[in-house]
């Protein structure tokens, strides 16, 4: 069976792509760099994350973008000998405006190197690009208008004002032709997230509707020309759990068609896994995905029902691979490990190094950890809603504005902290940094006050998130024995529907490691290892 969700923790927007008898799904990362997941199988149970394309200046420059800004929906295909993905880089989130700019990058292999992008407009985010068979391509994207009440966190479906389609030419590299609003979306409104594919003589074209909460969906449509007219699916909807609250897959929507090679029908989608009791999804926005029929030229969910299924049959018999419970990291190498990210900056080497000191991940004191432009912050996904991250830091701080520590961490209003820094009376104190949400200020508590002296020396610093709640830990030198730092706090709030609510984030928790330096002396801050182990609920 497959079992879902396929790609757990923040891997929204799957667009997913079969070349021969590989598959490879492409997600969004918003402000996490580098930029676009892309994740490979062979039999669509086991999936290993094999590449980050957009990986250099030239490719994606981020410095400024808002939280939930960024990469926006990638589109995969493969055609004339290449891969290629197609993506938004959005650089406005609050207010009227979104500023999102699509392109176009190629390359012969998923693991090589990308080419620079091709600019292609800036109508409309969540770009996808159709290969016909008739040998011409085609790009769609949703357009916004600006002119309406729908801003940030509020979306209102003037805004989305169908998918438009224009001609793409493959030798010019540029768009061509009439530009044309082929779809204005079901009644559910929102529309966006278009992918179009071909059979039987029939297009047909999926859309996300609904919003990124609860009332998601993947609208389906077909037309004998790609042009349109489009009509609708006879349930409007493939796929949805917005009137399913107790379904176990919530928010389903957003997705893309493939065929295995023996002709069996898939779809995927991005997914929620809500907690209770306040139904916050503190994974994020996950990766799932369905078998499919066909009934009279209509693709279904192969069980009967819109509402995603948590175990689906795989193509073929396979058994799935179980992933090691506890993944520890020494940074004995010269390269990142691949399951770790950082934020917005092209130039890693300004935040941190694994040469200064062998064996080591550097961090550099940059900008507060509420910084959109040069942070130093590496972390690696949540993915599971009970589990341990530790780290052993050395940081020897020459005033309170030097921080170094542990985190866990959504955005620049929801993140939780236990940090090393220096305290005028206490000397070198380690303490808790909580900023729970608060919207649009940003502002931090101190659970623990002035925090509690510690010794000279490397520190270990711990945290176990256990559904909903987080509990802090540290211990100093040879110490063997772990002290609990402060109150239990509210890890649900690290989570989508934290903070200001449904809509007005949507990307997924992490756990890492961020030094901060904001007398701009760019303190160091050395991290001997990160563990992150899955707990038992």
């Amino acid at each position: 069976m497959i079992r879902n969700p396929i790609l757990p923790g923040f891997n929204p927007d799957p667009s997913i792509c079969r070349v021969g008898e590989d598959y490879y799904i492409a997600t969004s990362t918003f402000e996490w760099y580098p930029g676009v997941q892309i994740h490979h199988s062979r039999d669509l149970v086991n999936w290993t994350l094999v590449r980050r394309p957009l990986e250099r200046a030239s490719q994606l420059e981020m410095r400024g973008n808002p939280d939930s800004c960024g990469i926006w929906a990638p589109c995969l295909s493969y055609a004339d000998g290449l891969f290629w993905l197609v993506y938004t880089d959005v650089k406005r989130f609050d207010g009227n405006f979104k500023d999102a700019h699509n392109y176009i990058v190629t390359s012969p292999t998923i693991e090589g190197e990308w080419s620079d992008p091709i600019y292609v407009n800036s109508s409309g985010f969540d770009p996808t690009l159709f290969h016909d068979d008739n040998g011409r391509k085609w790009f769609l994207n949703m357009q916004w208008n600006h002119r309406t009440e729908s801003y940030g966190g509020a979306p209102k479906h003037p805004a989305f004002d169908g998918i438009l389609m224009q001609e793409w030419d493959a030798k010019t590299k540029a768009l061509k032709g009439p530009i044309k609003n082929i779809f204005a979306g079901s009644p559910l409104g929102l529309v966006e997230g278009p992918h179009l594919f071909k059979r039987n003589g029939w297009y047909y074209l999926t859309t996300a509707e609904g919003g990124t909460g609860y009332d998601h969906a993947v609208t389906m449509a077909r037309s004998r020309t790609i042009d349109g007219s489009y009509e609708m699916h006879p349930q409007l909807h493939l796929i949805t759990s917005k009137d399913h609250p107790k379904a176990t897959l919530q928010r389903a929507g957003h997705g893309q068609y493939v065929e295995t090679p023996d002709g069996q029908a898939y779809h995927t989608h991005l997914c929620g896994r809500p907690l209770p009791p306040n139904r916050r999804c503190t994974l994020g926005r996950e990766t799932a995905l369905q078998k499919c029929i066909w009934e009279d030229d209509w693709l279904y969910l192969a069980q009967g029902s819109m509402v995603p299924d948590v175990d689906v049959p795989a193509p073929i018999d396979v058994e799935p691979i179980e992933k090691a419970a506890r993944l520890e990291t020494h940074f004995d190498s010269d390269v990142l490990p691949m399951e770790f990210q950082w934020l917005r900056t092209p130039q890693p080497e300004r935040i941190f190094s694994l040469s200064a000191r062998p064996g080591h991940l550097r961090l550099f004191g940059r900008e507060s950890i509420g910084s959109w432009f040069e942070q130093a912050l590496v972390a690696r996904r949540q993915e599971h809603h009970s589990f341990r991250a530790e780290t052993v830091v050395d940081f020897s701080p020459e005033t309170y504005q030097q921080v170094a520590g542990l985190t866990h961490y959504y955005n620049r209003h929801k993140f939780h902290a236990v940090v090393v820094t220096l305290h005028e009376k206490l000397g070198r104190v380690v303490t808790i940094f909580s900023c729970p949400g608060d919207f649009p200020h940003g502002r931090m508590s101190f659970p623990v006050s002035s925090g509690v002296a510690l010794p000279d020396g490397p520190v270990h610093l711990a945290m176990d998130i256990r559904g909903n709640d987080l509990q802090f830990y540290w211990r100093a030198g040879g110490s063997n024995d772990s002290q609990e730092l402060g109150p239990a706090l509210d890890a649900s709030v690290i989570s989508d529907e934290g903070g200001r609510g449904e809509h007005g984030s949507f990307t997924g928790a992490f756990a890492g490691v961020f030094a901060f330096d904001t007398s701009g002396r760019a303190k160091p801050a050395d991290f001997d290892s990160f563990a992150y182990e899955a707990l038992k609920p």
